[in-house]
């Protein structure tokens, strides 16, 4: 019997509309004649995950990864077709992003746990977790704004990695910090991965990290899927189209 579909994209396309300046996008929330280029960041996309699933997403710059990746966890949603998820989704994309600045790195914790649904006990078991993972010292009581982006980073990072996800979402964020720490998050990742429970979505630049976490791979170009497969072959398959 085959593990349950925890992602399904059927038919995706989305639209970005594209304005020759921030005044002139202003001015389309209330006029319908302000001229715009459409971009197809997905072009009627169609795949299904598996439970437990480890995908890579492989592509140039501008394939439609990140895109993807957002309409899993939420950010986007789709223009046309329908985006399907099943599970608590932990993103690893922008790392420092969503954060209060007046807030603590400890109240943080907490509000970004909570947004992902987790309860108060829940938090509570895995916030010492986090704090040990991110390691940033006594910073962790003081306000993000005193903060460098890389603590930010660390501190995102931990919260995602820790927060037991059933879909693991990760853009290209094992590149954060110092060797250390970037040796830490990979061994992290691969912890969460011996879970065949787990599900992970993968966008990377890296053939050879997209090799040692990932059994499939999907290769994009211009939003559209061209080759859907077992990793070694995806590698080839990219090595050989670009």
């Amino acid at each position: 019997m085959e593990n349950k579909v925890v992602v399904r994209f059927d038919n995706v396309t989305k639209l970005y509309k594209l304005y020759r300046s921030d005044k002139a996008r202003f001015k389309a929330l209330f006029r319908k004649n302000i001229p715009y280029k459409e971009n197809r960041a997905v072009n009627g996309l169609s795949f299904e995950v598996r439970n437990g699933e480890a995908v890579a997403l492989l592509g140039r710059n501008g394939a439609g990864k990140s895109t993807i990746l957002k309409m899993v966890t939420g950010v986007a949603f789709p223009t046309e077709g329908e985006v399907y998820v099943d599970g608590k989704v932990s993103a690893l994309l922008e790392l420092g992003a969503g954060f209060d600045g007046e807030s603590t790195g400890r109240e943080n914790i907490h509000f970004k746990c909570s947004l992902m649904g987790m309860s108060e006990e829940e938090i509570a078991a895995v916030e010492d977790d986090i704090i040990a993972f991110a390691d940033i010292g006594e910073y962790i009581d003081q306000p993000l704004r005193s903060y460098s982006s890389g603590m930010k980073a660390r501190l995102g990072f931990a919260i995602s990695v820790n927060s037991q996800p059933d879909i693991l979402i990760v853009d290209e964020a094992l590149s954060v910090g110092d060797k250390v720490f970037k040796k830490k998050c990979k061994e992290k990742v691969a912890e969460i991965m011996s879970d065949e429970n787990v599900t992970l979505l993968f966008v990377t630049h890296s053939l050879p990290t997209a090799r040692d976490f990932c059994k499939r791979g999907i290769v994009l170009e211009k939003g559209k899927k061209l080759f859907d497969g077992d990793i070694e072959e995806a590698i080839k398959f990219y090595d050989a189209a670009h």
